[in-house]
């Protein structure tokens, strides 16, 4: 008799265990899809109490592709705001769009003196100007190209390109990357600068390269893209971009980098545009591009530092 008793606690024990074990599944189970509906569910909630935002950006074009990742990973935590088809052209050219009377939330620029342009004009609001990205500016050749080859590390010089023995690639004077290029290549006598002006003090947009070693040897382009693609190419021997093209773009080696105490500093400025009939979401984006830890490393990764 107690030998039964025994069992039909035992059996009774063990119906209570495997119960407990699925009361305690249950609960886990029910606890991990209330976690997964919950971020949604918070998210739907934010996304309710803000009102709906479409911001325009106007940006340098070699701002491109890391911008697009960054407004991408923006719209994750920010539901409710939306970017509409923003505009990379040359800063020069952002600024004929702004002239022409286009609507945009902010403008980032390639160049201070396309920025000083802005505020002269009345384009952006000057008091929220800030210099948001730094680049550096580099010589590239075809990544199977001899001359990639031969300088793979990097010692190619503005002294080598001034023996004219070289075809180049140059941004024309819309780019700001070709106006630092054509001071830079000041320096070397490989262009003459309308005032006579070189280095930081010319503003390598007036000049010619005739009479220059590198007279009939320049392809000039209306962006910085542009260039990089002629000498990806192989159209060129050399182009001058910036040291973020290389990683957008691809199919090019650095082979020197341009000092920089041949050119003036190559500062990108933001802006939020006077018209702007968002402002301040426009401007809890650029304060959240340029302090959130996720979105620095989406601008490291595409070769931008920036300024703070």
């Amino acid at each position: 008799m107690r030998k039964r008793i025994r069992v039909v606690l035992a059996s009774v024990c063990a119906f209570a265990l495997v119960g407990a074990f699925a009361l305690a599944g249950c609960s886990s189970n029910t606890e991990q899809q209330a976690g997964e509906t919950q971020k949604p569910a918070e998210e739907q909630a934010k996304s309710e109490s803000h009102e709906a935002v479409e911001l325009q950006l106007f940006a340098a074009n070699s701002l491109s592709k890391a911008m697009d990742a960054v407004q991408e990973l923006y719209t994750q935590d920010h539901t409710w705001v939306t970017f509409k088809d923003t505009q990379y052209l040359s800063s020069g050219e952002l600024n004929e769009q702004l002239a022409g009377g286009a609507y945009a939330d902010v403008l980032i620029s390639a160049s201070k003196g396309k920025m000083d342009d802005a505020v002269e004009k009345g384009y952006v609001d000057e008091a929220t100007r800030f210099d948001m990205f730094k680049n550096d500016l580099v010589m590239v050749a075809g990544e199977d190209s001899e001359l990639a080859a031969k300088y793979a590390d990097q010692s190619f010089t503005l002294d080598d390109l001034a023996t004219g023995d070289y075809t180049v690639a140059v941004g024309d004077a819309s780019v700001p990357a070709g106006n630092y290029t054509n001071q830079a290549l000041s320096t070397v006598g490989c262009f003459i600068d309308a005032d006579g002006k070189t280095g930081k003090d010319s503003a390598g947009t007036d000049g010619s390269y005739d009479g220059t070693p590198l007279e009939g040897k320049v392809n000039l382009q209306s962006s910085v893209g542009n260039v990089c693609k002629q000498a990806q190419s192989g159209a060129v021997d050399v182009a001058f971009v910036y040291s973020s093209d290389v990683y957008r773009f691809g199919g090019v080696k650095v082979i020197g980098v341009v000092p920089d105490d041949t050119h003036k500093n190559i500062i990108y400025p933001a802006a939020i545009c006077k018209d702007s009939t968002q402002a301040e979401a426009a401007n809890e984006f650029i304060e959240w591009a340029t302090t959130n830890a996720d979105a620095k490393k989406l601008w490291q990764e595409w070769g931008f530092e920036l300024v703070s």
